[in-house]
């Protein structure tokens, strides 16, 4: 899987699958390279512990949606888009999306400028889209690019090419910005969620970039999910220790080969065509086949599923979901 069912034992964080971060793309939009197109997918329609469907309900309205961007290279925000969404009732429901710049991005909180407002999320087939300035903003159930024999990978990665995700949904908060909105050379780019605290604060819930690892790879998860990229390199030692465990590797071969797993952000350039890992991801990379290689040593290439059939060729990019939704019932 990607980076889905995160929490404890292939669960959801906190037990809530509208907090479940599932993938992160970036790439230039396709016919026009000065804007660039990020996606970030939450919600799995179907969970594995407890395995069945998830609530129809797409977004939480006591959660923070963010998708931050390093522009100077320290892995600290230094710009981050805020979505929050209205209460779900009689169907419906509502995105605010907002930047902040400097400082304040590194930090938690509802602030920031306000860039789209009110804008309805889709719960059907129809992709409602809302155009703001410069900005195109969508959000809403979609069927899930990601694809992945999840039971091969269960069964000690005995592939046999079942796409587990070929009739599953997601919801997915997809942005289209000028490249100028994202600085000027090479930035990195990491996806989180938040909720409210006891105390009232907003806890960071769950965080990622890079497919599979933070489920496949992480001892300790909640410091992992709480914790921030530029302080990634105390997961190293445990990263390479998984990685001699499941690949063989060499101690010292095991450290070379995790470092470039951290810190757990995507590095994208829009001046440059998208490729995973080096640059970006596209919905059709196979983000999956790269992390097998890296975690067999190379003796597994392929789980023998490739993308999904149902992408669009223009905004939002993913397809219609499988499952319909109206009133709040599947």
């Amino acid at each position: 899987m990607s980076h889905h069912y995160s929490g404890p034992d292939f669960s959801f964080p906190h037990g809530d699958a509208r907090l479940d971060f599932t993938d992160l793309y970036a790439f230039p939009k396709p016919g026009d390279a000065s804007k660039s197109i990020l996606i970030m997918n939450v919600h799995p329609s179907a969970g594995e512990n407890p395995a069945g469907p998830t609530t129809t309900e797409p977004f939480a309205p006591e959660a923070l949606y963010e998708l931050r961007i390093d522009t100077d290279g320290d892995t600290v925000a230094d710009i981050a888009y805020r979505v929050r969404f209205s209460t779900f009732e009689d169907g419906a429901q509502t995105a605010i999306v907002r930047c902040i710049d400097g400082p304040q991005a590194a930090g938690t909180g509802h602030g920031g400028r306000v860039i789209v407002d009110g804008a309805p999320v889709s719960t059907g087939r129809e992709a409602r889209i809302t155009k703001a300035g410069d900005t195109r903003f969508f959000a809403g159930w979609r069927s899930d690019p990601f694809f992945c024999d999840v039971e091969g990978a269960k069964n000690n990665l005995q592939f046999t090419g079942d796409d587990f995700f070929a009739d599953k949904d997601v919801c997915s908060i997809v942005l289209e910005v000028p490249n100028s909105a994202l600085g000027t050379r090479e930035v990195r780019l990491w996806a989180r969620t938040l909720t409210r605290g006891d105390g009232g604060d907003w806890i960071q819930v769950e965080r990622g970039a890079r497919p599979a690892q933070a489920v496949i790879l992480v001892e300790e998860r909640d410091a992992y999910l709480a914790g921030e990229p530029a302080d990634d390199g105390r997961f190293l030692a445990a990263f390479a220790h998984a990685l001699e465990h499941t690949g063989g590797y060499s101690p010292a071969e095991a450290k070379r080969v995790a470092g470039p797993l951290l810190p757990d952000v995507l590095p994208y350039d829009p001046t440059r065509s998208a490729s995973f890992p080096d640059n970006g991801r596209t919905l059709t990379d196979d983000a999956f086949d790269v992390f097998i290689r890296v975690l067999t040593n190379g003796k597994v290439t392929e789980d023998k599923v490739g993308a999904h059939g149902d992408l669009l060729i223009d905004f939002p990019y993913v397809g219609p979901p499988h499952r319909g939704v109206s009133n709040g019932r599947a």
